[in-house]
């Protein structure tokens, strides 16, 4: 699961998480679905690939799932976006964002990192009356 050159992003508040609505799905069972952006300066990684990857616990077991795979400009900026989705089977714990390269960056400066649930369970139903 983990590689010697992870680097954490970030964290996602249970705020968040918390907020997701879960569907069923035939195959995966319970998913949720989370739009995830984080722009990124590499120092030592231009033109090198990268992983944006999501660990969390689903109740006690470990899970771990790739989002994008890109490639860092040569001024060493990158911008990683995907949606996440999450197989559950009993709860959703302790999400974390973080980026896997295979040689260690020099540094690493998160200039965003954006998480929000892509349906969120309890949905504002109003509508405006024109």
């Amino acid at each position: 699961m983990p590689s010697a050159n992870d680097r954490l992003i970030g964290p996602v508040p249970a705020s968040i998480t918390s907020l997701a609505k879960t569907i069923v799905t035939p195959y995966d069972g319970r998913v949720a679905e989370f739009n995830i952006a984080a722009w990124l300066q590499l120092k030592g990684l231009e033109n090198l690939p990268v992983s944006l990857m999501v660990r969390y616990l689903d109740g006690e077991q470990p899970r771990e799932l790739a989002v994008e795979h890109s490639k860092v400009g040569a001024q060493g900026k990158v911008l990683l976006s995907g949606i996440a989705r999450l197989t559950i089977k009993h709860n959703l714990q302790n999400v974390q964002v973080f980026l896997r390269t295979a040689v260690p960056a020099q540094s690493m400066l998160v200039e965003e990192l954006f998480v929000q649930a892509v349906e969120q369970a309890h949905s504002d139903k109003r509508q405006a009356l024109v």
